[in-house]
């Protein structure tokens, strides 16, 4: 196997999960991160210290060394396809997470340069390619015949209690139905990949722990152009054991799909991803399949990530799944502040 790639790690809010991340046994092996970059120097330095790397408080002196050929880059989604910008042209690929930019022309833009520039933009949701559970969704579409897509139900839920700190999550504009962007875009990713294209969204939202100014209780209801309907409920306020869970229902013309609709033990909702299958075979005859693989969609797919840097005939960007993502979360933004159905416009 080819040695690890190193990699600096920028934005320490959210980048000290990926260190940790990347500290595990299983994943070490795949990246070695050798600087941290924030804002906030003392963090940086006190970040750096502990784990034996260099520190930076800008993203310029950290491209400014040639021997970090990739940049995770983990600050707010609001301008980061400027940041990633300023990444690729200096000839580094990016890592990156969900949800990928606010601006989906933005996105677009960047993506389309990146392109040109042979630069990889990798992210975990969606990820360089679709997960197992997903493609083994769209095998049993297709192996069973089940006709179209009827109805969507998904859920993702936690445990939270924020107190306002500041950051991008505090604002309504850059955080829009705030469980949604943070938790359900893995969800609206999953569904576009499975479903296709939106056509429009409703939002209903609602605080009821949270200490930021933005809301901890949200459902996304979407219309698809196949005429299929949709519903992702994400709420910061459910403590029921889980810890992340995170279900869908599927509904075909001849057929149902469930993903991870039990209750697991605490910690494990989130670490495998399980499948059961239910359709019709013939006059009152019912078939039925289970599948079950580790990890889900929206995990950082690290092995994955590592092939695509190395192999230059790979450059699988899904362009679609993650600018049609982010139309969404505009439409979703409009649609929480106006309280209206929304139509999902599409980025020229």
């Amino acid at each position: 196997m080819s040695a690890a790639i190193p990699i600096g790690i920028v934005g320490l809010n959210f980048g000290r999960h990926i260190l940790n991340l990347l500290a595990a046994e299983d994943n070490n092996r795949y990246f070695k991160p050798v600087a941290v970059c924030d804002m906030d120097l003392d963090k940086a330095n006190a970040i750096a210290a502990a784990r034996s790397l260099q520190a930076y408080d800008n993203l310029d002196s950290l491209l400014a060394h040639d021997d970090i050929p990739v940049i995770g880059l983990f600050t707010g989604p609001a301008g980061r396809a400027e940041l990633i910008r300023k990444i690729i042209r200096s000839g580094r690929d990016v890592i990156t997470t969900k949800p990928f930019e606010t601006d989906a022309l933005a996105a677009r833009d960047v993506l389309a340069e990146a392109a040109r520039l042979g630069r990889r933009i990798l992210m975990n949701s969606p990820a360089p390619e679709p997960h197992l559970c997903l493609r083994q969704i769209q095998a049993w579409q297709s192996t069973h015949a089940l006709g179209r897509p009827v109805a969507f139900r998904g859920e993702v839920t936690a445990s939270y209690r924020e107190t306002s700190d500041g950051s991008w999550m505090d604002d309504p504009q850059r955080c829009p139905a705030a469980p949604l962007t943070r938790l359900g875009i893995y969800l609206i990713n999953d569904i576009i990949t499975l479903f296709g294209r939106v056509l429009e969204v409703q939002v209903t939202t609602s605080r009821i722990f949270t200490g930021r100014p933005t809301p901890d209780n949200a459902q996304l209801s979407l219309l698809f152009e196949n005429h299929a309907i949709g519903s992702i409920f994400a709420s910061f306020c459910v403590e029921n054991g889980q810890q992340y869970g995170n279900s869908m229902t599927l509904h075909y013309e001849r057929g149902t799909i469930l993903r991870n609709t039990g209750l697991y033990d605490y910690g494990k909702a989130d670490g495998f991803s399980e499948l059961r299958m239910t359709c019709t075979r013939g006059e009152q005859q019912c078939a039925r399949e289970e599948w079950t693989s580790p990890g889900t969609s929206g995990h950082y797919p690290w092995s994955l990530m590592h092939r695509v840097l190395l192999d230059p005939a790979c450059n699988p960007i899904p362009e679609f799944e993650i600018v049609h993502g982010i139309e969404v979360l505009e439409s979703m933004t409009r649609a929480e502040r106006s309280g209206r159905i929304e139509p999902v416009t599409s980025t020229p």
